[in-house]
């Protein structure tokens, strides 16, 4: 096994476990490593100080999804609460939304995954929609 310290495309900074280095590199390639804040899959190794302890007590290392800084902390509270009071219907976003706007699904709040061109025709349409600075449904590493 070996520990990596990553970063995302946004700059977030979190760490991993992996079996080897070239299972790294392997799920990497393939945009299965995910930020543990934003769920991006645009990761890199970070650089990575060497762990020296100080005394025979081990390091108290910082939980993998604890978020590091006050806007991380504000992004997982925004997370948390969405998840709590919508519902989330995945990739049926855009039909969703649009069923709802017509009067043919019933009103409620929803989140899930659309394409740029879906959330466009919404927009376009008139329904109310807005991107998450998360990807929903997407579990942390």
């Amino acid at each position: 096994m070996i520990h990596y310290a990553l970063r995302c495309a946004e700059g977030h900074d979190f760490d991993s476990w992996f079996q080897s280095a070239a299972a790294f590199d392997k799920l990497a390639a393939a945009g299965m490593v995910a930020c543990a804040v934003c769920g991006g899959s645009e990761v890199e190794k970070a650089v990575m100080a060497p762990r020296v302890g100080k005394s025979d007590a081990p390091a108290k290392p910082r939980p993998l999804g604890k978020p590091a800084n006050p806007a991380e902390q504000a992004l997982a509270a925004l997370r948390k609460k969405i998840e709590a009071n919508a519902d989330y219907v995945g990739p049926k976003f855009a039909r969703e939304a649009r069923a709802i706007h017509e009067g043919s699904a019933p009103e409620r709040p929803i989140y899930g995954e659309a394409r740029a061109d879906e959330a466009r025709a919404l927009l376009e349409d008139g329904v109310p929609v807005a991107p998450l600075p998360f990807t929903p449904g997407r579990k942390s590493n």
